[in-house]
């Protein structure tokens, strides 16, 4: 039985009126104003270049998991920018409203963020951050490298990785869509129970917090499936597990996390989702519901999801750091061995998140002790690239500082957390902003490990390198940037500052507050010069054009993705690569093959294009769209229409096409003169003889 709703509500448009238009704030209005215009200049300028088959046929329809992935990389790229817009907003109302005496602006008492607004930027910063900036791009990454590195022409299912893209993409538009149309959670990222409970949260925030968590986590699982399987059964003859490359081995642990943590996420939402919609009594505050419940299950999912995160990267700064030194990966077994060991012990841990929930000293000792643990074999890792640089030729090329980087972001991060998991000193930083500190620390560790991954890899999927010279620019404006930042903000938390405020009330914090604005500030400077080097980088491409898959891009690259053409032509590998040692380019550069060409070619088979993933984005977003505002009979319909969709395809036998080996042998000849060359003029080969069907 459908819990009763007070307000309007009509059977064709549910809760759905014009009083969740928010036309009276100035704010949203100047965000919608500018949203609109940016998406019409890119309407217009697409109509005007004529692309709208084009990227219908090559990328919206595109199966290819090179193309897919750069989709997941761009969409994380836009979903960054809102999210740092978010913390723009966040930063400057908090050094706005520091005090009694600070004036108030648009209806705020303080600042000109209203408490109820600040509560809503504050949720999607979390959100968007997590879930839909960071991880998309990190997914992506692995879209696009691990089947090159393993030697495969594909992924393992195509289709579904189609669709996980879309579901993702649809959980990342029902949150942009809440900016203009009703609310978002004011419940933080984390939905804090009983505030998330319809009781508290009567309004559609919360709804579309879990729409969007429910439709994007479903997507995030499938894709760590299709790693794992990619992986597992798509090695190149010759790729033992000894011979895996390192990225590879992370991409393995971090997915096998994505398998078993989100379908907790899966079940909690669904949980409480419940509790709104049918008025079950999970998580309420009576009724035999259980609070803490809520927060033991979301943390299950959420702490494993934070080394999720953060494998993967490890991966990345494992492969750069072993390029710019010329050196093999110092360790590398115990390297393979600490990745499981995070992994393994981010089951473990937690509860670390509420020790002051009162359990016991028996409980909070063991999970202290679980979170000290991981400093092993993230010390371990910490080491072996350490030594790995050492004695090494090393290179201090773009992807290498922000590699280098992460070596002096990890250890401030990871001893920050040891701090935390210590029971005493958790009970006195719990909620502060140390802990907000600590994790926007492990956080850049992150982004620092992604931009050295773009930079990296960029000319491998593009031909060209990105401008080296603004390039250390965007470096070092990070850098300041976070130091600015998140220094300050364990100093705050040291003393007492907690988190989520919307107004300080001790003036006294001011400085520090201005101080972290000023980063912000640089941030800007940072994001100016990121524009920039693309655009000069695509401006300029024929200077610095790098075709030549023989190891000219860096000049140490090591494992297997750079055999295969720069750029990566779209079958990946004319012929299977036979692997000889772990570090295959490596072996190849010092044997004399990198030049050695196919005795004979066969054909391929590569998948068909399709359309069914974007419909049922479309159908999914209506069904989501539909459930947020409660418009039953839409839900119903679009439901159906997923269902239809799948049906359909389950009929549709014909899902892959053959490229002659005659064709092949065309498109490597023409590489291959272009190469001898050494001609900076050779694009990307287009995917010709492709099939197609819905």
């Amino acid at each position: 039985m459908l819990v009763p709703l007070q307000g309007h509500y009509s059977f064709w448009l549910g809760r759905l009126s014009m009083q969740w238009v928010p036309y009276d704030n100035p704010i949203i209005v100047g965000a919608f104003v500018f949203a609109c215009s940016v998406g019409l200049a890119i309407v217009a300028g697409i109509t005007r270049l004529g692309w709208w088959g084009y990227l219908w046929r090559e990328w919206v329809t595109s199966l290819d998991h090179k193309k897919i992935g750069l989709m997941y990389m761009i969409m994380g790229a836009i979903m960054l920018f809102r999210g740092f817009v978010d913390a723009v907003m966040i930063r400057a109302q908090q050094a706005m409203a520091a005090g009694p005496h600070t004036a108030g602006f648009l209806d705020a008492s303080h600042g000109y963020l209203p408490p109820f607004h600040f509560d809503q930027v504050y949720g999607s910063h979390g959100t968007i951050m997590i879930l839909f900036a960071v991880t998309p791009m990190l997914i992506g990454m692995m879209n696009i490298i691990v089947p090159l590195q393993v030697g495969a022409r594909d992924m393992a299912y195509p289709f579904l990785n189609s669709i996980g893209l879309y579901l993702t993409a649809v959980g990342a538009a029902l949150v942009m869509l809440s900016l203009f149309l009703g609310e978002f959670s004011h419940a933080g990222w984390v939905g804090l129970t009983p505030l998330s409970e319809l009781a508290y949260s009567p309004g559609v925030g919360v709804d579309y917090w879990l729409w969007a968590l429910q439709i994007s986590g479903i997507g995030t699982t499938i894709g760590s499936i299709n790693i794992v399987a990619t992986i597992v059964k798509m090695r190149a003859p010759g790729m033992t597990w000894g011979k895996l490359p390192i990225f590879s081995w992370t991409s393995l642990s971090m997915s096998t996390i994505g398998i078993t943590a989100f379908p907790i996420l899966t079940v909690v939402v669904s949980l409480l989702t419940l509790d709104r919609y049918v008025g079950t009594h999970f998580f309420t505050a009576g009724l035999g519901g259980d609070l803490m419940l809520y927060k033991n299950l979301f943390w299950m999912w959420g702490h494993p999801e934070v080394y999720f995160l953060i494998l993967l990267p490890f991966g990345v700064v494992s492969e750069v750091i072993a390029n710019f030194s010329h050196k093999q990966l110092f360790g590398f077994t115990t390297m393979v061995l600490a990745t499981f060991a995070i992994a393994g012990v981010s089951w473990s841990v937690w509860l670390h998140h509420f020790f002051v929930m009162g359990q016991g000293p028996g409980v909070n000792t063991y999970f202290g002790i679980a979170t000290m643990l991981v400093g092993i074999p993230t010390g371990v890792k910490l080491f072996n690239w350490i030594f790995t640089m050492c004695r090494g030729r090393l290179h201090f090329d773009p992807p290498m500082l922000w590699a280098t980087g992460t070596l002096f972001l990890l250890p401030i991060g990871g001893l920050s957390g040891v701090i935390l998991a210590m029971v005493p000193a958790d009970y006195e930083m719990h909620n502060s902003v140390f802990v907000i500190a600590h994790f926007h620390n492990m956080v850049m560790v992150t982004v620092f490990a992604e931009f050295a991954a773009i930079t990296y890899w960029f000319p491998k999927v593009f031909g060209f390198k990105l401008d080296p010279t603004i390039g250390k620019k965007v470096f070092w404006s990070w850098v300041v940037a976070a130091a600015l930042v998140f220094i300050p903000m364990y100093g705050l938390g040291l003393m007492g500052m907690t988190r989520r405020l919307s107004y300080i009330s001790r003036p006294e914090l001011q400085p520090f507050l201005y101080v972290q604005e000023a980063g912000m500030f640089m941030f800007c400077v940072a994001a100016f010069y990121q524009f920039k080097q693309f655009y000069m980088s695509i401006r300029d491409r024929a200077k610095g054009v790098h075709l030549i898959g023989d190891g000219e891009v860096w000049s140490g690259e090591r494992s297997v993705e750079w055999v295969a053409h720069s750029p990566v032509p779209f079958y990946n590998f004319a012929v299977t690569p036979y692997i000889h040692q772990r570090d295959e380019w490596a072996w190849r550069r010092a044997e004399g093959h990198v030049r050695a060409k196919p005795e004979r070619y066969v054909d391929i088979e590569m998948p068909k294009n399709t359309a069914i993933p974007f419909l049922m984005a479309g159908a999914t977003f209506v069904f989501g769209f539909a459930m947020v505002w409660r418009i039953w009979w839409l839900g119903a319909v679009s439901f159906a229409g997923i269902v239809a969709l799948l049906v359909l395809r389950s009929f549709i036998d014909d899902t892959e096409y053959t490229v002659p080996a005659a064709d092949v042998e065309k498109h490597e000849q023409q590489f291959f003169r272009h190469r001898d060359a050494h001609s900076p003029d050779l694009r990307p080969i287009e995917q010709a003889g492709r099939g197609v069907y819905l």
